[in-house]
């Protein structure tokens, strides 16, 4: 009788577990799907690591089109906002996709990651292009794999514009607040940085330079060319050395 009854109970918890389970998963997959963000909480050091995406156009005060990849801030802020608060986060992985967009939400997304107090490691998939540049080294150390590129060129004004000497003002301050953030998180040094942007033979009826995998490490924009697996073991790493700090 009294093994009927253990084995009962055990049956029931092994039924939990897997009903658990499979939420937290379904869990997972909507997160991944809306959001494209997910924790990876599932490796031998028992380490949890936020996972987030920053793909396609970063959409900032106006909504784009419904059938582009976009990445709102508003959805990106509360987010490190609440993996700052987390007790449970201890490192964040960031991958990058991106083709830019909003210059004043890409930079403030670039500003809240480089305030986070977690270990950060960003990896540049396909491409980090305009105001992705900053998000990419905003983190405490970045990759790019051998194919990636990033395109350096300067603000750019869409539409309309009124030419008088205050308009030309306030985008060269903004220039010169993404030219400093840059500088200030990876090695390139500003008048190259400068250099780069103003490039006038490499883009066809523009200015400014694509650099594919290696060449971003070797202007000093990028630490390392890498894929997934490096990115990840040294967010583990950094996560280890943390904690040996804190002890």
């Amino acid at each position: 009788m009294g093994n009927n009854k253990n084995t009962k109970n055990k049956d029931d918890q092994n039924r939990e577990e897997k009903e658990k389970k499979r939420e937290n998963e379904k869990q997972k997959d909507e997160r991944i799907e809306k959001v494209g963000q997910v924790t990876l909480d599932e490796n031998a050091l028992h380490h949890k690591i936020h996972l987030l995406t920053i793909i396609g156009e970063i959409e900032g005060h106006d909504n784009l089109s419904s059938n582009a990849k976009t990445t709102k801030y508003e959805h990106i802020l509360p987010q490190l906002a609440a993996i700052e608060d987390s007790g449970e986060v201890d490192g964040v992985l960031i991958l990058l996709n991106t083709m830019g967009g909003d210059v004043e939400a890409g930079l403030a997304i670039a500003e809240m990651i480089a305030s986070l107090s977690k270990p950060t490691v960003s990896l540049v998939l396909g491409g980090s292009h305009s105001i992705g540049v900053p998000i990419a080294v905003s983190t405490d150390y970045s990759y790019i794999v051998p194919t990636g590129t990033m395109v350096i060129h300067p603000v750019r004004l869409s539409g309309m514009v009124i030419g008088v000497q205050q308009t030309f003002d306030y985008f060269k301050q903004i220039q010169n607040r993404i030219t400093g953030f840059v500088c200030e998180h990876c090695k390139v040094p500003k008048p190259r940085l400068e250099e780069l942007m103003m490039e006038t033979g490499m883009l066809t009826k523009d200015v400014g330079t694509v650099l594919v995998g290696r060449e971003a490490v070797e202007e000093g924009i990028i630490c390392e060319v890498g894929g997934i697996s490096d990115a990840i073991a040294k967010l583990h790493d950094m996560v280890e050395k943390k904690r040996a700090d804190t002890k």
